[in-house]
Parts: C-alpha cells; sequence; structure tokens
C-alpha cells in the first residue's frame, strides 16, 4: 500500500532524482522551471501532491494514480499534474522514454496574472490528468522539448523568457489537441458563490497529517466563512450544480476518504478523525451509507 501524507517539494524532487543526474538550475527569480529526459525518472514515483506543475509526454506505458483514480496508459500520452493533486506513476514497460518540465505558477506568471493554471482544462482539479497523442503530435511536442533542453544548456541572457514562451506554446497546442467543450455555465451572483465555496472545499484537501482536521465541515460552517445565509448558498450551489451545499461536501469527504484507505497507512480511527468525525463509529456509519461498504472493506479490498 502505498503512503501519502505530505507535499514534495522542488528541493526533495531533486534529491530524489539525483542519482539520474537531474540538477537544480538558478532560474534567477523568475519562479522556477527546468525540463529533462524521462531517463532521469525511477520507474515509480511516491504518491504524493508536489508544490510544482507538470507536464510529461510519457512513451511507454503504465498506471498513473491520480487522486483516488486510476489510469491505465498503454499508449504514447501527454501527462499533467498540480500542486491540488496527490499522483503517483507506476511504469509498466521496460522501454520509457519522452521527456518532462516542471514549474512553478510564478514562472508562467511572473507579472500580475489575469488567471491561475487551475483554471486551465489541464490543470483543472477532477479534470482527466492525460490524454494519448498521436505520431504526429509526438513528433510536433518532442520538438518542443528538445528547443527546451537546447535553451536551457544555452548561456544567453534571457534564456527563461523564451522557455516561458516554449511553455506556453506547449500548453496551447495541448489544448488545442485534446479541446474540451465549453459548458454553458450560469453566470452572476450564484456562480460567484458557487467558485468561493469550491474554492474553500478543495482547500482543506488533501489531508497531509494526522494532526489535521477539517474546520469547515456543515453547510452552516461554510455560509458563516463566507458570510451568507446557509438558505442563500444551498439556493446558488443548487442552481450551478445541481446538488445542495450537504451533498457537495458529503462528496468530497468520500473522495478523501477513498483516497486515504486506498493509498496511506492510517489506521481507519484516524482517518475518521482526520475528515471531522469525533467517533470512528460516525465515520464508518457516514461512509456506508455513502458508499454500501465499510472503510475496512474497502481497505481489504486493495490489500
Amino acid at each position: 500500500m502505498q503512503t501519502t501524507h505530505s507535499t514534495e517539494s522542488i528541493e526533495q524532487f531533486y534529491a530524489r532524482v539525483k542519482r539520474f543526474g537531474a540538477v537544480p538550475v538558478n532560474n534567477a527569480g523568475v519562479g522556477h522551471f527546468n525540463v529533462f529526459s524521462r531517463e532521469s525518472c525511477s520507474r515509480q514515483t511516491p504518491y504524493a501532491r508536489r508544490d510544482f506543475y507538470k507536464v510529461s509526454l510519457v512513451l511507454g506505458t503504465g498506471k498513473l494514480h491520480y487522486d483516488d483514480k486510476l489510469f491505465k496508459l498503454d499508449q504514447p500520452s501527454l501527462m499533467f499534474s498540480n500542486p491540488m493533486s496527490p499522483y503517483s506513476w507506476e511504469a509498466d514497460s521496460e522501454q520509457q522514454q519522452g521527456w518532462y518540465c516542471l514549474f512553478t505558477e510564478a514562472f508562467l506568471h511572473p507579472a500580475e496574472k489575469m488567471e491561475t493554471l487551475l483554471d486551465l482544462p489541464l490543470f483543472r482539479k477532477g479534470g482527466v490528468p492525460a490524454f494519448y497523442v498521436s505520431e504526429q503530435q509526438q513528433v510536433e511536442l518532442g520538438y518542443l522539448f528538445m528547443r527546451m533542453i537546447e535553451e536551457m544548456s544555452s548561456d544567453y541572457t534571457h534564456k527563461f523568457d523564451v522557455l516561458r514562451n516554449y511553455l506556453h506554446l506547449l500548453i496551447h497546442k495541448a489544448m488545442r489537441m485534446n479541446p474540451t467543450p465549453e459548458e454553458e455555465k450560469p453566470v452572476g451572483a450564484s456562480l460567484r458563490i458557487t467558485r468561493q465555496f469550491m474554492e474553500l472545499l478543495e482547500r482543506q484537501f488533501p489531508i497531509d497529517t494526522t494532526e489535521t482536521e477539517l474546520q469547515l465541515k456543515t453547510a452552516n460552517n461554510f455560509a458563516q466563512q463566507m458570510a451568507l445565509h446557509v438558505n442563500h448558498l444551498n439556493r446558488a450551489l443548487k442552481e450551478t450544480t445541481g446538488r445542495t451545499t450537504t451533498e457537495l461536501i458529503s462528496a468530497r469527504v468520500i473522495k478523501e476518504a477513498y483516497a486515504l484507505l486506498r493509498h496511506s497507512d492510517w489506521n481507519i480511527a484516524q482517518i475518521g478523525y482526520g475528515l471531522g468525525f469525533e467517533y470512528p463509529a460516525y465515520f464508518n456509519i457516514f461512509f456506508k451509507k455513502h458508499t454500501g461498504f465499510t472503510p475496512l472493506q474497502v481497505r481489504n479490498a486493495v490489500d
């Protein structure tokens, strides 16, 4: 069983891949960016959040554990990760080729940013973190990665400006290759309330330590935090999502519970406490009500 309670920093990443020859660089105060051949990857990475974004062109097969989902990738793929979602890669094939780059939000938006990367479909939490690429797309994407590697080794004074442009191009090419249909979204106050609620909800996850306990657990908790009447909050969420406040909170707690049962070595009482349940029995009742299984059944199914 995999274990994750922490976030891997950029420094920890370099310590982990040092044996493959990956070395940190000085990005001259413009956030962080680096690019590597996937020869600098281990066959299995730890399941954890990272404090950076990552784009990988994976020429090989394997399993991507992402949030509480498992993606089996049996064709060349383009993969994306964000600092909010824990993930790990487990290689199946002996041949693991391709490239990857890692970067911070500050690198891509060194000045005032108009939107965050989490607003983009490629990096949006809860989205699909990978898609297959054709041979022609492999050529186009591989060319960009190779130009990045070439630029990284240059002594050009403004090379990080050039690299930023390559990264923008890579992201836009990816969005064009994997177009996401525009959703018809409600506008106005209800949408703003929904976005604020979802940000507050997601900010509490994932649970990283056994000492952490959810602070916002009920519809009233969120309404007070947002300075709204609970009925107003519920109407706004119902209008934009079709679900009540309590339903949205419960769904996110269940999602986190699954992730911890599958990927952590915490006992069930610790998981329940972290998710805001004072007694294990309360957690068991809640979990079975929403899933039809007990936490112990889910944990034993993984072993």
